[in-house]
């Protein structure tokens, strides 16, 4: 604990200061003595310590000044007060003015390194807080546009961290509306290209010819209309990035340039027979299923993995909503600058209903809401009225309420039979078709999936609204009542019938 800590030692006697600069540095500390209050404040604004130990009764400036000068400091350090005349006076105001702790001569040699140990490690506790503080600062001016603090988020910016300085390809994949652009501009700010061009590729609105014409370039005379050498984006993107905006579009026979510029990077214009060497970090997004389309033939596989060295999943908004206040303040600022309306903010009733709706179209969606009540208000609060209909008509899935039996209830068997419940409705409501049911549920297909065999819910079967209730009624009827007067079991199925009537209202 005390190994390589920095300490000073203020006292006017030389003694102490032997016998305390022993006793330390037996434990690898490092020590700098002061023989006056004015050298040890010296010290102190000289120096960079974990600790210091200071004497209270001094000739000419003493302890008490110099304990108030020394915690005047930036970054000051705990101060340790010693002293044979601990009355409680001098306790008093010794802790009044900021110390640390106090100790009174003689003391144990056992007594002293507690102290210490315990000063030492608030300093560099109170030291790493500052720099993850300052990291995060700093993290947030890198990653400005993103904007949010959920675990989820915050996960992807430290993907966006760990992967910028490398030149390995990046696949970022998410729903439309999640800000995917986004990332791949802060990959790039990010990394040593920054300074470099960042080309962006909307493959999905050009046919074949063009698209590899755009991505390639051309040599004159290469089509009909080339009446001129072109250089294509990836000449323009050299040293720097290319983002392919929804990859999943380009054509299978264009996958298979690009496949070439990956791994040998070099490509020839269309027409010409020039090799053109090029230095470009591919970063790529979709919101399809990249593997389903290589299973259906429609994606290269190869691409696939080449494309696949690092892949960055953006959560949607509906499963990160702790993020709408931040995000719906963020663009408040934004569009009420640009509108003349300063100072804008939202009601508490109509913050609740943006964070109550399921966003299906993600953060774009919500930034169209908030530029529209920015436009619309006359006042300076935005209030439910500026709320479009479509968000305050999302329906409010609340748990019903009941009273809790004075023997408690089979928790997680409850829990269960709802999950259960919930699932099967979701299916029913869906065909069947587990995607849809997921999109209604807010969940992942694949954890939907998993639950499903958890549970070992039958697809069929969840057709059949009676067979799925019987089986989840049996299943909350089975539990074992417990002792007489329990209401576990009749619970269960009071809360399993009151939030099935419930889900019945939402569909």
């Amino acid at each position: 604990m005390l190994n390589g800590a920095s300490l000073l030692v203020v006292d006017d006697e030389a003694i102490m200061r032997e016998i305390l600069h022993s006793l330390l540095e037996r434990q690898g500390c490092r020590i700098r003595l002061a023989a006056s209050g004015q050298e040890g404040v010296e010290q102190a604004r000289a120096g960079t310590f974990d600790a210091v130990l200071l004497d209270v009764m001094m000739p000419g400036k003493d302890g008490l000044a110099v304990l108030e000068e020394i915690r005047g400091l930036d970054d000051a350090p705990p101060v340790i007060m010693i002293t044979a005349f601990g009355t409680s006076k001098n306790t008093r105001e010794a802790f009044k003015r900021g110390a640390f702790d106090f100790i009174e001569k003689p003391f144990k040699n056992d007594d002293v390194l507690l102290v210490v140990r315990n000063a030492v490690a608030q300093q560099r506790l109170m030291s790493e807080n500052r720099v993850l503080r300052q990291n995060l600062r700093a993290q947030a001016g890198r990653f400005s546009d993103i904007i949010g603090h959920s675990p989820r988020i915050r996960s992807v910016f430290e993907i966006i961290a760990q992967a910028s300085p490398s030149r390995a390809t990046i696949l970022v994949s998410g729903e439309s509306g999640t800000g995917k652009e986004l990332v791949a501009r802060a990959v790039h700010a990010n990394s040593p290209r920054a300074g470099r061009p960042f080309v962006t590729v909307n493959s999905g609105s050009l046919p074949p010819d063009l698209l590899e014409s755009n991505l390639f370039g051309h040599v004159k005379g290469a089509f009909t209309g080339a009446v001129s050498a072109k250089k294509g984006l990836f000449e323009m993107a050299d040293n720097g990035s290319i983002f392919f905006d929804e990859i999943g579009t380009v054509p299978l026979e264009t996958q298979a340039k690009l496949l070439r510029v990956i791994q040998e990077r070099e490509f020839r214009r269309l027409g010409g027979l020039d090799t053109i060497k090029v230095d470009v970090r591919i970063i790529a997004a979709t919101n399809v299923d990249l593997q389903q389309m290589v299973e259906d033939g429609s994606f290269r596989e190869d691409l696939y993995y080449r494309l696949h060295v690092i892949a960055i999943d953006l959560p949607p908004l509906r499963e990160r909503l702790e993020d709408v206040p931040l995000l719906a303040r963020s663009f408040l600022t934004k569009y009420g600058k640009e509108n003349n309306k300063p100072d804008l903010e939202l009601t508490p009733d109509a913050m609740q209903l943006l964070e109550a709706y399921h966003w299906p179209g993600n953060v774009r969606e919500l930034e169209n809401v908030i530029e529209r009540a920015a436009v619309l208000t006359v006042k300076r609060q935005i209030g439910p009225e500026l709320v479009p209909d479509v968000v305050k008509a999302s329906p409010s899935f609340q748990l019903p309420h009941f009273d809790m039996p004075p023997d408690g209830i089979p928790f997680r068997k409850i829990i269960d039979d709802m999950e259960v419940r919930l699932i099967v409705r979701a299916l029913e409501a869906a065909g069947g078709v587990q995607k849809r049911a997921a999109e209604l549920l807010r969940v992942k297909p694949t954890t939907l999936n998993e639950m499903i065999k958890r549970h070992g819910i039958r697809a069929r079967a969840s057709r059949t609204g009676a067979a799925a209730s019987a089986r989840v009624r049996a299943a909350a009827g089975s539990t074992d009542p417990g002792p007489a007067g329990s209401r576990s079991a009749p619970l269960m199925s009071d809360l399993v019938e009151a939030f099935d009537r419930r889900l019945s209202r939402a569909d």
